[in-house]
């Protein structure tokens, strides 16, 4: 499918009342991005940190809110798996913290496709509260995501600021960028936006940005959020089409809970690769010292 339509949450970290508060919340918010047509809707960085205010004993305590988090995970994918199937349409899940067979915490989002696939993406690069204060841990593998909607990759948050990581997904057929982010300032907001068209810019490809909302003063772990969803292409033109002159698609109101969409075409990307008016991801190679990337793997959900 080269033609399609991609919606980025604009995502509200809420105290829920109970599991059915947070079930009816995704609901409503699937719904209502399948409603507007889109085939693919991407939630944001620790989005399911709200889940620890199900567990009013642990939730004012961040190695607590870790742990119920993480607990749930397989209940939470499998409302995400039912949505999915449901609407008939791809969900990135908020990311949250996923312990591991060995004890130790990283942060995933995962993947699910309409006919019931799944597929995950750990962070890889950590910030200095993950690693100082949350305890979370690196992953160790970059994914491309084969589906019908083309090549998609995900960068969480802190990876979308470094070259290379995107790179070699677009090395490895990327043509989507998915970049789910949590930020509590401007700044942070700043760096992952301008991290995203750099790498829409590089890789002459697209990047969805989704960013938590709102303030959440209950929880230690995501209690102050800003930003704004948006979708980026290259600012560049090929004979019949052009991308916008900013390579802003769409963007939302900072800090509004809403969903934000753009029509992407993925025959677009590979038109500007090919003849665009500059040549980024061609050119790449010819920067002194490039050289060996990061390893890929390449999934099919096709």
């Amino acid at each position: 499918m080269s033609q399609w339509r991609v919606a980025a949450a604009q995502y509200p970290i809420d105290a829920l009342a109970d599991w059915e508060a947070y079930a009816a919340k995704l609901t409503r918010w699937v719904g209502q991005a399948a409603q507007a047509g889109a085939a693919l809707a991407v939630f944001p960085e620790y989005g399911g940190m709200e889940l620890a205010s199900l567990d009013p004993a642990t939730m004012g305590d961040l190695q607590g809110s870790i742990e119920t988090v993480s607990a749930l995970l397989p209940r939470v994918d499998a409302l995400h798996a039912d949505l999915a199937r449901t609407h008939a349409i791809w969900i990135l899940a908020a990311s949250a913290p996923r312990k591991r067979a060995d004890g130790r915490f990283v942060n995933t989002a995962r993947l699910f496709s309409p006919t019931g696939g799944v597929a995950y993406q750990d962070k890889l690069l950590m910030t200095r509260f993950e690693n100082e204060d949350w305890g979370i841990v690196a992953g160790d593998r970059l994914h491309v995501f084969g589906t019908p909607l083309g090549k998609l990759a995900v960068l969480i948050c802190y990876d979308s600021e470094f070259p290379l990581l995107a790179r070699a997904a677009v090395e490895a057929g990327a043509q989507v960028l998915l970049v789910p982010s949590c930020t509590e300032t401007m700044r942070g907001y700043w760096r992952v936006r301008l991290g995203s068209q750099a790498r829409a810019l590089e890789g002459q490809c697209y990047a969805v940005h989704s960013p938590t909302v709102g303030e959440a003063a209950w929880s230690p772990a995501v209690d102050h959020n800003r930003g704004a969803a948006g979708i980026y292409g290259p600012p560049d033109r090929h004979a019949g089409f052009a991308m916008p002159e900013d390579g802003v698609l769409a963007i939302g109101e900072e800090s509004a809970a809403q969903w934000v969409y753009a029509d992407l075409d993925l025959d677009h990307v590979a038109t500007l690769r090919a003849d665009g008016g500059v040549l980024n991801m061609r050119d790449w190679a010819l920067q002194a010292g490039a050289g060996a990337l990061p390893a890929v793997t390449v999934v099919d959900l096709t």
